[in-house]
């Protein structure tokens, strides 16, 4: 027995040793992990890739067809894989954890700044504790009226059922996520339409690039525009539920006037799932068609959008670019989690890109959702570095980047600051500025097309916490959405929206805010209704 426990207390012994190198272990990576997020932005692993500019005027779209493949994607990534291997992140957490950011006006980049960027700056400094969704802190603030919008959810009316997930995973393994039929558990009550549009709350910025490209400073131009494009992915953190697939046809606007915008999308194609948008705001307008390829992998999801999001402005000069991956992990045992990771490219036509790295969290990472890159003239030379995190802020700083981190941190200017949460937040964790975007405001019903997502039942009981009607009528209507492919095959066509060719780009042909002041919504049917037999017959005849 002597020797029994012997033995056993010897394989004890070394158990404790293995676990005791494997921490040590652990510790020297996290070290290694720190210093190299701390020594700033390795400038030999920075090389801009260039890409032909896309001819704008002739609007050839060729390098970012709606159609691109997931092997085309995977193409991309695996180029610039080795790019982004060698990148260094700055660790703003640490940097930033007190507010000792200078005013951009003690970095103005030599020969491109001009006054509004030292007023610019103050503004955004006086953003950080504001909560308002429209930005009223910032130098636009005078020019836009005040509009009173909801700040909570409807209080639910029945107490919600819960769904298990893992019953839902295991039949739907390898399967795309655009087909398969979820229950309304794992929806939030907005639809992808409105979703394009959360998109543009911080549309600020592209009023603040606007006036500073009058003003002559192309540069801090294409810095406003860099922090819009990331703070487009603010809204996502714990976002975990799904927006509502939307019906062939369905539509939405969104008209904000206390932040001087104008926004409308469409689905303009159910097979490939295509969203249209355009919008228009101070001296700017900003258009996309977009479609998402999605795999599931069992433990998580990886989503890669398809498309490219085009922004133009009064004076002609035009930016394009694309969105980065964003997966979901930890579906099965842990806590979930979203992760935006790849590399974003902003072309313009003119004088300057710019270049982002949203660099993949890791297991080790202890200050994930970092940010990187660069802003590049038309030589090459690198004129100024962003970076910050995408669920937070941006910073930007004059120059190559050769500056130590220290001196980083003390001469860098606040470019965007995320919004506070509202105070009561739901399971779906929407911002304040999605809790008004299915909102309902006084007189809206009445000069709303019956395409609009507000007008949408299952979407509206949901958000009213009526689940069981909620989930009958998802199920109508996606009966109702089995019929579109057919509709589309024998010669549907969007409403508002008209496409280059076979399979180019969607434009905005106009005339919806027109229809929308005479109240005059021919072509636009129903889509929400009982389905009749005549529509069923008909599309079975086809």
């Amino acid at each position: 027995m002597l020797s029994e426990f012997s033995g056993v207390q010897g394989q004890f012994h070394l158990l404790c040793q293995d676990r005791s190198n494997l921490l040590d272990t652990l510790r020297q990576l996290e070290a290694a992990n720190i210093e190299a997020e701390t020594s700033g932005i390795n400038d030999a692993g920075y090389n801009l890739m260039k890409h032909e500019y896309t001819n704008i005027g002739r609007r050839k779209y060729s390098e970012w067809s709606t159609t691109e493949s997931s092997d085309d994607v995977e193409k991309q990534e695996l180029e610039e894989a080795s790019d982004e291997e060698e990148i260094h992140y700055f660790d703003t957490n640490e940097y930033f954890s007190e507010p000792t950011i200078a005013s951009s006006g003690s970095v103005a980049p030599q020969n491109h700044m001009d006054d509004n960027n030292t007023n610019n700056n103050k503004n955004n400094d006086n953003d950080n504790n504001n909560n308002n969704t429209d930005g009223k802190e910032n130098m636009f603030e005078c020019r836009y009226p005040y509009v009173e919008r909801r700040t909570k959810l409807p209080d639910p009316v029945e107490k919600e059922k819960g769904v298990s997930l893992w019953s839902m995973i295991k039949d739907n393994i390898g399967k795309d996520l655009t087909r398969v039929c979820l229950p309304v558990f794992f929806n939030e009550p907005i639809s992808s339409l409105q979703k394009c549009f959360e998109d543009l709350e911080y549309s600020h910025l592209l009023d603040q690039a606007y006036e500073h490209g009058k003003a002559g400073n192309s540069l801090m131009r294409i810095l406003n525009v860099a922090a819009f494009a990331v703070s487009g992915y603010a809204s996502s953190e714990g976002r975990l539920c799904k927006p509502f697939n939307p019906l062939l046809g369905e539509t939405y606007e969104a008209d904000y006037p206390e932040k001087g915008i104008r926004f409308f999308s469409e689905k303009v194609s159910h097979h490939p799932t295509l969203i249209a948008c355009h919008c228009e705001g101070k001296g700017w307008k900003f258009w996309c068609d977009t479609n998402l390829k999605s795999k599931f992998w069992g433990r998580s999801i990886q989503i890669d959008p398809v498309g490219t999001l085009n922004l133009e402005f009064d004076d002609g000069e035009i930016f394009q670019w694309s969105k980065v991956t964003t997966s979901i992990y930890n579906l099965i045992l842990g806590n979930i989690y979203c992760d935006h990771h790849g590399t974003m490219h902003i072309q313009g036509n003119r004088q300057y890109s710019c270049k982002l790295k949203f660099k993949e969290q890791s297991i080790l990472d202890r200050n994930p959702h970092q940010v990187n890159g660069f802003v590049e003239d038309s030589t090459g030379k690198k004129v100024a570095q962003l970076f910050g995190k995408w669920d937070d802020s941006m910073y930007f700083v004059n120059g190559d980047g050769s500056i130590n981190a220290k001196d980083k941190s003390e001469s860098s200017s606040l470019l965007w600051k995320r919004n506070k949460p509202p105070p009561d937040l739901t399971r779906y964790n929407l911002t304040s500025f999605a809790i008004t975007l299915n909102e309902l405001t006084p007189g809206l019903e009445e000069k709303l097309p019956p395409t609009d997502s507000r007008l949408r039942p299952d979407q509206r009981h949901l958000e009213n916490g009526e689940f069981d009607k909620a989930n009958v009528e998802k199920l109508r209507l996606e009966t109702r959405q089995r019929m579109s492919r057919k509709m589309q095959e024998h010669g549907w066509r969007p409403r508002w929206f008209e496409r280059e060719g076979e399979e180019g780009p969607f434009h905005y042909i106009g005339g919806y805010w027109e229809a929308r002041e005479q109240g005059k919504w021919d072509g636009s049917p129903n889509i929400f209704g009982e389905i009749s037999e005549d529509l069923v017959n008909s599309v079975q005849a086809s």
